[in-house]
């Protein structure tokens, strides 16, 4: 049997851990219930209301500095069902401009929500509205204000662009904890897209509640607070004036207008048309005309300057011009005859009446749809490349590289590809080797399978402007406090031709809206006085309807500050709606002056929505 003596130092031992555990309790505890405030903070949640405080957003201003977009006050009516005395329900929904049905069916539902905690009884409640509500306040026990701000437009234009705000969905507080029911969001446009630099930091107040969560002071007289940081304000790059202007001439048409100043890829003006009121999305007005809107037949809620995708028409022989020589498959004093159009192996593709034949700045300016048949056949059959498979994949990476067949990446949501067809597609069509140029000839003249939006048609033109290369188009020129936009808006990207082939391309561009009378420009109607003026007209053939007016231009022809495509749908000949309306924006933005009132009154007056007769001009 062991000698008791051989466990005494081991009762000393265990006494001396007990005590040091003891002792690390103690310290901790005291650390938590004495030193550090926060976990009294937390155990204190039970009897602490907090508050949030909303930021006012970031203000929106245009290129000129110009406010375009503030905040205005607006109001929240809380109540806590279990502090709620007997009260006038009606003269509650007179002070705050809604129905007494609604009063009744949102105190239902707030207290089925709970009895203690608040709730929101009526949304956005406007100032003038909350003056008079003010001074009543003391008649409903149970009701208070929690202050928001609403979006106020200071120039009624640009709805696309700078988009609407609205409040969060389930699925957006899932995906971010910076969100809380009845919490407000951008939903498109700039709104969208800055939508964290724009909604700025809440901040919240704590304040001392009862056990019936009534409010008995400022907890810790305001010391863990926390202030809203308000939202950074924006500059965009588009110009108010040309904006609206761009808005005025598309008044009762169906189309888009995009402008870009092709040295720094800002877009100066996008136009979708026919547009909306921004203020109607606005506040409760937003429940009332946001279905009108979306059910509205012409679609005014839809970009078409993103979103629409169109065959480029004749604006698109510029591409195979540049691709053709670039390919050394056409040289600019190459001359090809026009009879009344192109004809091969009883294919035969129209062309209207021009004298004939014509080198390729001619071919340009007249339009020639021979011409340019015998252009793209002569990439798609070169003899360097194996079969018409691999020539095609070269046709197609110089469009890519265009920008042509996938989104340019501007800051708004929901920007498309257009459509760029693949070998595949003729695969299915006509079957593995099925299929030739003169199978795809539609395409020479724009037509067929291509689709192009109209940023990508405006993006061809500062393409060309710049004599090989382009920057990301983007809306937002500078924000607040920050050194710089999103590095990619200033990288450069370039396409795969040598400069010297935009230059005899430009020349031909140029007589389309400057050659002398009687010479077969497509554009004479463009040409302004003072201004060199470069475009390309175009008709595309559309299945359900008349066809689309397009125009694609850049000027001055030196040192271009403006490249604008304008799509006109329904509207015919290029020359018919789109280049009247491209070389008044050019003016209006390069002169700020019009010389040609005949011609505004002439596109303002003309009505393709309602009257079918305006339509059949000049066809």
């Amino acid at each position: 049997m062991k000698d008791a003596s051989q466990y005494a130092g081991r009762k000393y031992v265990i006494a001396g851990l007990v005590v040091v555990i003891a002792l690390v309790y103690v310290v901790r505890l005291f650390t938590i219930q004495v030193l550090d405030p926060s976990y009294r903070l937390s155990a204190s949640n039970n009897v602490l209301r907090y508050v949030t405080q909303y930021p006012a957003r970031g203000l929106i201003y245009d290129r000129r500095h110009r406010l375009i977009v503030s905040n205005e006050a607006a109001y929240d009516l809380m109540v806590i069902p279990s502090q709620v005395e007997p009260f006038d329900t009606a003269a509650l929904a007179r002070l705050t401009e809604v129905d007494v049905e609604e009063i009744r069916q949102g105190l239902e539902k707030a207290r089925r929500y709970s009895r203690l905690k608040a709730s929101i009884l009526v949304k956005q409640i406007p100032a003038t509205a909350y003056a008079r509500l003010a001074e009543k306040m003391h008649k409903f026990p149970g009701f208070y204000v929690q202050p928001r701000t609403l979006r106020h437009y200071h120039r009624h234009l640009a709805a696309h662009m700078l988009g609407y705000v609205g409040e969060v969905t389930e699925q957006v507080i899932k995906k971010d904890p910076y969100y809380k029911m009845g919490d407000y969001i951008g939903i498109s446009g700039i709104e969208h897209s800055y939508e964290k630099v724009l909604r700025g930091r809440k901040g919240v107040k704590i304040y001392l509640v009862d056990v019936h969560n009534r409010i008995k002071g400022s907890y810790q007289n305001g010391r863990y607070d926390t202030a809203a940081v308000v939202g950074a304000n924006l500059v965009a790059s588009f110009d108010a004036d040309l904006q609206a202007y761009g808005e005025y001439l598309m008044y009762n048409k169906v189309g888009s207008i995009v402008a870009i100043e092709p040295a720094t890829g800002e877009v100066l003006c996008m136009v979708s048309s026919p547009g909306y009121d921004p203020a109607l999305l606005v506040g409760r007005k937003r429940q009332e005309y946001f279905p009108r809107l979306a059910q509205d037949t012409l679609k005014p809620l839809f970009n078409r300057a993103i979103m629409a995708s169109y065959p480029p028409g004749s604006t698109f022989k510029v591409v195979n011009a540049l691709i053709g020589l670039q390919e050394q498959v056409l040289h600019p004093w190459n001359e090809y005859s026009c009879h009344g159009g192109y004809y091969a192996r009883g294919v035969h593709v129209g062309c209207h009446i021009h004298r004939s034949p014509l080198n390729l700045t001619e071919a340009i300016q007249n339009s020639c749809n021979a011409y340019f048949c015998n252009v793209f056949r002569n990439i798609l059959d070169d003899p360097k490349y194996p079969s018409i498979y691999q020539s095609f994949e070269n046709w197609k990476h110089y469009l890519l590289r265009f920008g042509f067949g996938h989104p340019l990446g501007i800051d708004l949501p929901h920007e498309l590809s257009g459509y760029l067809p693949d070998t595949s597609y003729y695969d299915r069509y006509y079957h593995k080797n099925g299929w030739n140029s003169l199978t795809l000839i539609s395409m020479a003249i724009g037509q067929g399978e291509l689709g192009l939006t109209p940023l990508q048609m405006a993006n061809l033109a500062a393409t060309v402007a710049n004599r090989g290369h382009y920057y990301t188009p983007h809306v937002v020129r500078e924000i607040e406090g920050s050194d710089s936009l999103d590095p990619r808006f200033r990288e450069m990207h370039t396409v795969p031709i040598d400069q010297k082939y935009f230059d005899v391309v430009i020349e031909g561009m140029d007589l389309v809206v400057n050659g002398a009378p009687g010479s077969g420009s497509t554009a004479r109607i463009a040409h302004i006085p003072g201004i060199r003026v470069c475009g390309k007209t175009g008709t595309a053939q559309n299945p359900h309807g008349e066809d689309h007016s397009i125009f694609m231009a850049f000027a001055p022809k030196e040192n271009p500050r403006i490249a604008i495509s304008v799509y006109v749908e329904n509207g015919g000949f290029g020359a018919t709606y789109a280049a009247p309306i491209a070389s008044l924006m050019i003016e209006k933005y390069l002169a700020d002056t019009l010389t040609r009132p005949w011609l505004e009154e002439y596109i303002r007056n003309t009505d393709l929505i309602h009257n079918k007769d305006d339509r059949k001009k000049q066809k």
